[in-house]
């Protein structure tokens, strides 16, 4: 993981912000998990609840409807999969499905989560989330918001290490848009550095994001790849590893440059693949 990994967003969703209702069809989010992985992904992260401002919750049975089969057929395939979901009855049924992650925006703090991250032992990504998708653009206060970030995630980590979880197959991710300003979202990027010093692997998520269309101009959430992958360019030199996108081909393309320019002996390896 110290080059970097690459982790599309697939949403079979009628709602997210920027793919909702491309892939609510099985055959097309097969098609759309197949292209990126072609095109370089490691991860294909598969969500069927929508986390974007005022999103409503998703029933379980809804969100299972959504999800399973295209996590049974891209796993069936020898494809790494991540379920984006909060919910442990989700969780344990992308696991028998063949999911290997847990991608959690609540990091975990869903009754049962734990317990059921610690039956399974997956790999499991926790994410700073300040209120509930409905909620946390109200208003979002810190005094210091990479330092609040880092202790919540760190206590969480340490949770589910205490449920029985490896801590090597733990990693970080500070919720860029998640309860955070513009100004907020800028502070974290700028300070990943702070969060890769507690040992965890850190997940990037700025893809497609309000704030890229802010600072950008750019009001179509489709045509900020471009900012995206300068994301993925300032993460991975400040020592993020995930990174959680859209359009893969774009920010592979930054990751790879980048890594040659700032961990050249790995980027010696990586072109020899």
């Amino acid at each position: 993981m110290s080059r970097g990994v690459i982790m599309g967003v697939l949403n079979v969703t009628p709602d997210s912000f920027s793919d909702g209702g491309l892939y609510l069809e099985k055959p097309d989010a097969l098609a759309a998990g197949r292209e990126m992985i072609a095109q370089g992904a490691g991860i294909i992260d598969v969500g069927g609840e929508s986390t974007r401002p005022g999103a409503s919750p998703v029933p379980v049975d809804e969100e299972l409807r959504r999800v399973i089969p295209v996590i049974e057929a891209l796993a069936a395939e020898g494809v790494v999969v991540s379920v984006d979901t909060s919910k442990p009855a989700v969780a344990r049924a992308a696991f028998e499905a063949g999911a290997e992650i847990v991608n959690d925006v609540t990091a975990a703090s869903e009754e049962g989560m734990t317990e059921v991250m610690g039956e399974w032992r997956p790999g499991v990504i926790l994410m700073h989330m300040r209120g509930t998708p409905r909620t946390m653009q109200q208003d979002p206060v810190y005094q210091d918001v990479v330092a609040e970030v880092a202790v919540f995630l760190v206590d969480r980590a340490q949770r589910v290490i205490g449920a029985g979880v490896d801590p090597a197959s733990v990693a970080i991710d500070p919720g860029i848009g998640f309860g955070k300003t513009v100004r907020h979202n800028l502070e974290l990027i700028d300070g990943l550095g702070r969060l890769t010093g507690h040992g965890f692997p850190v997940v990037l998520g700025a893809s497609r994001k309000s704030f890229l269309g802010r600072l950008t101009g750019i009001e179509d959430p489709g045509s900020r790849d471009q900012a995206t992958a300068v994301t993925t360019a300032l993460g991975f030199e400040r020592g993020a590893r995930v990174f959680r996108v859209h359009d893969v081909a774009s920010s592979l393309a930054a990751l790879r440059l980048v890594a040659a320019i700032v961990t050249p002996q790995q980027w010696d390896e990586w072109s020899q693949d």
